[in-house]
């Protein structure tokens, strides 16, 4: 099973202290959260721990995710950084999330999800986005989007307009993005935007693992 062959053997990179309430040992619920991430719906996740030997809900598992509360850290210094925009539907409502990538590692530096777009929740993003890397010297590459070349100018940050070359790897990033949320819509139905916003954070950790 490609999603199978995709797991990543070092699990290091999962905080697994919640697992101390959990009835469940920590190498399976390792293994659950693996297979989720990396292309399992929770269904199939859900058969293959039965294979296992262990009888656990899709619930338990998307709890899994959610309490391991996965988010991309480590402080960065990029000479480039790709920033757009895609919408994610959650239920009937459309949300926006907002990405920024290193094109040269295809690795996501910071997500977020917002209701709605503008200049002032991109300045939002970008501010936090420089809390948690050396962005200052960094050249953004952004579409023609009015509203992100506004919050660019405003903070001060160096952009080039591309729609080819470097900026294409958020592009490919969010391709995946699409693809696993339209793909599993039990893991955006009926949730909150924060639990969404969580997944997608976990997503982010697990697609950076698989790059380096």
């Amino acid at each position: 099973m490609a999603e199978i062959d995709r797991l990543n053997g070092d699990s290091n990179w999962i905080d697994l202290d919640f697992v101390e309430r959990e009835r469940t040992p920590e190498e399976i619920v390792e293994v659950g959260i693996q297979l989720h991430l990396a292309g399992l719906s929770l269904l199939n996740t859900k058969q293959h721990l039965e294979r296992l030997g262990v009888q656990r809900s899709r619930t338990a598992i998307h709890n899994w995710v959610q309490k391991a509360d996965l988010q991309p850290t480590g402080t960065r210094s990029s000479n480039y950084i790709a920033l757009d925009e895609t919408v994610i539907q959650l239920g009937t409502e459309r949300y926006w999330l907002y990405a920024a990538v290193d094109p040269n590692t295809n690795e996501f530096l910071h997500v977020k999800l917002f209701p709605t777009t503008n200049s002032g929740l991109a300045q939002v993003f970008l501010r936090q986005l420089r809390e948690k890397h050396d962005i200052d010297e960094a050249t953004f590459l952004s579409d023609d989007a009015d509203h992100l070349q506004a919050a660019l100018s405003r903070l001060g940050l160096r952009f080039h307009i591309r729609r080819h070359g470097n900026r294409n790897s958020v592009e490919r990033v969010f391709r995946e993005v699409k693809r696993r949320t339209s793909s599993f819509a039990n893991t955006f139905s009926h949730v909150e935007p924060t639990t969404a916003e969580l997944w997608l954070g976990a997503f982010a950790v697990w697609w950076n693992r698989c790059q380096s």
